[in-house]
Formats: C-alpha cells, structure tokens, sequence
C-alpha cells in the first residue's frame, strides 16, 4: 500500500464554494487546520464556516468528507506550489496543493518560476520536481534545491620532536633537595636528528546555498617551520633536521639547536663576558662583574657572585648565587639554585631553591623553598601562581615580603606607570605656569623675542606631549589596576613557622603576622586573608 498524507481541493458549485478533505492512506499524515486555512488565505478566501471546516477534519476516516464553505461561486484555481525557503538558506522544500474544479496542471516550467520568484537560483533538484510530476502526492514536501555546505579546511600543525614544556620540575631527593644529577630539563639532540615536523594546511572549499550566494570556508592557520643556525630543512620544508649534536629549545616559536659552549674555570677576567646563541655551561664560579647571555640555558656548578646572568631558557646553579646585592638572573623559564643571597632574580617559570636571603625574587610561576632549612628572610618574593616555604621571616622580627595572585611583571609595570604618571604630572605642573606667564605678556601686547617664542613653541609641544602621554599611561594603569583588583587566586604555604615581621599580599589583600604561625597556609577569601592548616 502506498502512503499519502491527507489533502483537500476546492470544488465549485453552482450554489457555492466546497472543500473536498481527502483521508490519508497507510502512515501518512493527517490533515490539520493550519495548513487549510493558509492555502484558503492565500487563495483570498476570508469569510467561510470554521467551525464545519473543524468538525469535517475531525469526521474524516476511510472516505472523502466534503463540507461547503461558502455560497459564493469562486474563480477556478490552478494547482499549485508554495515554496518555503530554509533559514540558513541550505535547502528549499515545494508543498503542492490540487486544482479546484476547471482549475489546470502545472508545468516543470511553471515549478520552476516558482522557485525563483522565492529567489531560489542554485542546486534545484529537478529529479526531485519530476517524481510529483510522475506521482502527485498533495500536501507533502518535495525537497526541491539543496545548496553545498562548505568544506571546512585544516590548520598546519607543527609537531615537536623535543621537549617543549617548561613546566616541568625538577627531581626532589627523600630530604627535599633538588637531585642536580637528574634534572631532565634539558632537551638533547643528536646531528641528524628530526627536530619537527610540519603538516601543511588545508584550505578549505567554498560551498553555496540555494539562493545563490557563496559560503566560505574559516581562514586556515598557515605555518612554516622557524629555525635558527645548525638546522636545515627537507626540500618540501616539512621536516626540519639538525645539524649538529646538543641541545634544542623552543622560543618565540622558533627552534634553536647549538653545541653547548663549556666554560672549564672560572668566568671572570680570563674569559671575559660570555654571550651565546645556545647553552652555556660554567664547571667553576662567576665572578663579581662578570656577565653571561644565553639563548638556551645556563648551568653553573660553583658560585654566581655579583655577576648578571641573562638566559632565554634556563638558569641551574648547583651551588648558588652570593650576589652582594650585585647579582641578578633573569630566566625566560625556570630558576633552579641552591640558594639565593642578596640577589635580584627574575624567572618566567618556577623558581626552586633551598633559602632565600635579603633578596627580591620574582617568578611568573611557582615558588618553592624547600631542603633542610628551606627559609625565605628579608626581601621581597613574588609569585603568580604560589608560594611554598618551610620557615618565613626570622626570630628577630625581619621585614619580609611574600606576595602572589598576579603575574610579578604586571606589578612591576604597574608600579612604574605609578612613578611615570607622577612625574610627568609634576613636570605639566612646572611648565604650565610660566606658559600662562607668557599668554599674558602676549595678551598685553608686549613683543617677545624669537628665543622666547621658540621656548613657548616647544614648551607648548611638550605640555601637549606630556597629556597624551598622561592620558595613555593613565589608561593603562586603570587597566592593570582592575586586572589587579579582579584577580583573586594563589596561595602561600608555610610548612613550619611564619614569624612577626612577615607580610602576607594575595591579590592586593594585605595580611601582618603579628605572632607566630605554624603549619598554615594562606588563602584569599574575598576582602581577607584566610589561615587555614596544612
């Protein structure tokens, strides 16, 4: 048996206007009330019986109901489609409706005028529009034009044969200390090796919906693969080898590959300052005044005095640094130390030692100040993320500084826009008088010099200068201001004592230890600092 939804057709009498309410057949559909009074609506017949037409839908079972709408005599109506275009424009659906008494067919052609005066113009499915030709069925959707959905594309992929994540800490031994025998932070390469590997991308193809108009695909994320020296890539540019045998990082999305240059002694005045493009490798001390740059990582098995180490990567000092309030690192990544005395650093990653001593130390990650002692005194320590120290401060009450929630370098911008904004304001204050000075000697008529007019011209540049500048950096303090007074994680841990004298800051919320606290770890809970124990 063949399924057929239920349909009507409009018969014309001499005494009037009938509608014929055929039954459906096997699981087709039943006619509803909606789609009867559309296709009356739109045929211009307003005034005719509702409630006969309701009690005829509900009397139709197994045989035609007919029931008179009106005793009005309409004009003939010809079959006929009405097209419904989809939202997304993706495909277009024909619902056909019978012929009244003397009413006529309709063409292929007349299907198609149809289509485009509902602006359809593109995939029109004309397999589709010839099955109601060879079999009618009435009041079901033809699916009539179907658009192309465009093919998304494939962004290029770069796969590191290398370790990438800086993130990775280092191996504590059973009393804390680091195990420097077992770092594993350093990726070795050897010559040959296939350092990546790059899956081009794949653009995507355009597709079109039915109403003509073009679909693109996403843009596609297009990427090469960035070297520095000792690195040659395939003909194709997919895969990238080295040349040599060391180590390889990652910075800036570029890779570096270099044999680690070893310093035997001692830096110092034998060796001169020591810039280079890889690792660099101290077996002695770094002397007072001496520096040392390295792309890639530094690693120094003595004594850092009051030298400056500056490395994209890494810095390891298995035995220190003794700055003498000289001595500064600073770190792209991680800061590995023994101890940190009178002594600037700056770390990208986690910095990880076993003391710390009168020194301001600041990580964009974790810090942690383990070992037997494992003390941070004096000073002042930031952190973005956390803080985790066994004794804070001293017995003889040291003003000492621990502070986490932020990023320590939004601090430090945000500190010197402070001073910055300060001193511009005063500079404005000082010119502006003597500027108002002039305009009114110019006012009075009285002629001034070329000298005069000239500082009046570039003190008038400079006041404008300055407000700009005022305007700008005022706009960017507010900014990290607000970052600031958003930011509401991390967290400092003290696994022994917190003596008086130490300053707790989580994101701006100041806490005094005003006696001694033990075993506690401190939380921001909104406006407060939180003791809660370990």
């Amino acid at each position: 048996m063949e399924n057929r939804n239920s349909f009507f057709s409009l018969v014309l009498k001499q005494d009037g206007t009938y509608l014929r309410l055929y039954p459906a057949v096997g699981v087709g559909k039943q006619i509803d009330y909606d789609e009867i009074n559309n296709y009356l609506t739109d045929k211009r017949i307003y005034d005719y019986d509702i409630r006969a037409v309701g009690q005829a839908i509900t009397a139709l079972h197994d045989r035609p109901v007919e029931v008179k709408l009106t005793p009005v005599t309409v004009l003939p109506e010809n079959e006929y489609v009405r097209i419904t275009v989809s939202l997304d424009r993706m495909y277009a659906v024909g619902r056909f409706y019978p012929p009244s008494t003397h009413g006529q067919h309709m063409t292929v052609n007349e299907v198609m005028k149809s289509l485009t005066q509902s602006g359809v113009r593109y995939g029109i499915l004309k397999n589709n529009i010839n099955s109601f030709f060879t079999n009618r069925k009435y009041c079901e959707d033809y699916l009539l034009a179907r658009g192309t959905s465009a093919v998304e594309g494939k962004d290029a992929i770069i796969t590191y044969n290398f370790n990438t994540d800086n993130t990775l800490k280092p191996k504590l031994n059973e009393d804390g200390t680091v195990d420097f025998h077992q770092l594993d932070t350093i990726s070795s390469i050897n010559k040959g090796d296939i350092l990546a590997t790059l899956s081009p991308a794949v653009q995507g193809k355009a597709g079109m919906n039915v109403c003509g108009n073009a679909i693109l695909p996403k843009k596609v994320v297009n990427r090469i693969l960035r070297h520095g020296r000792h690195i040659h890539l395939s003909e194709d540019g997919l895969i990238m080898y080295s040349d040599v045998s060391g180590h390889a990082v990652l910075t800036a999305g570029k890779v570096f590959v270099s044999d680690t240059y070893e310093v035997l002694a001692n830096v110092d005045a034998s060796t001169g300052d020591i810039v280079y493009e890889g690792n660099i490798a101290v077996k002695g001390n770094v002397i007072t005044g001496y520096s040392i740059t390295a792309k890639g990582d530094i690693i120094v098995n003595g004594v850092v005095e009051g030298a400056l180490l500056v490395a994209g990567g890494q810095i390891i000092l298995k035995r220190g640094m003794q700055g003498m309030n000289k001595g500064r690192m600073e770190a792209g990544s991680n800061i590995i130390s023994k101890f940190i005395e009178n002594a600037q650093v700056v770390a990208g990653g986690y910095v990880t030692t076993e003391a710390i001593l009168h020194s301001k130390v600041s990580a964009k990650g974790d810090i942690v100040v383990g070992g037997r002692k494992g003390f941070i005194t004096g000073g002042e320590t930031h952190s973005g993320t956390t803080i985790t120290v066994k004794n804070a401060g001293s017995t003889m009450g040291t003003n000492t500084l621990l502070e986490v929630g932020f990023d320590p370098a939004i601090i430090e911008e945000y500190r010197n826009l402070e001073k910055s904004i300060i001193k511009m304001k005063a500079d404005m204050e000082k010119l502006l008088p003597v500027l108002e000075a002039y305009k009114k000697k110019i006012n009075s008529g009285e002629k001034l010099s070329r000298d005069k007019l000239d500082y009046i011209r570039l003190a008038t540049e400079k006041c404008l200068a300055l407000r700009n500048e005022i305007k700008e950096s005022g706009s960017r303090y507010d900014q990290l201001k607000i970052e600031m007074n958003n930011c509401e994680g991390g967290s400092i841990s003290v696994k022994n004592i917190a003596y008086p004298g130490v300053k707790i800051v989580i994101s701006n919320v100041n806490y005094y230890v005003r006696k001694e606290v033990h075993y506690s770890k401190f939380i921001r809970d909104r406006a407060d600092i939180k003791i809660v124990g370990l």
